[in-house]
């Protein structure tokens, strides 16, 4: 992520159940990394992002989705 600041947003963001936003920093975050050619950083927030759209599918996936292997 950008800095500390950014990842406790996201996680206050997907504790209330606020994915859009949280998605949004995320990304932010993943093209200012991806201008400073930090890889490092995009890394992080490809792990950021796929934590968030995992929370999602546990929420709101139907149990065929979620079986799916």
């Amino acid at each position: 992520m950008g800095n500390e600041s950014d990842q406790d947003r996201i996680e206050r963001f997907v504790a209330e159940g606020n994915f859009h936003a949280a998605l949004n920093i995320a990304l932010s975050a993943l093209n200012a990394c991806r201008k400073d050619d930090d890889q490092a950083g995009i890394d992080r927030c490809l792990d950021t992002i796929m934590e968030i759209t995992a929370r999602l599918a546990c929420e709101f996936g139907s149990e065929e989705y979620l079986g799916r292997a």
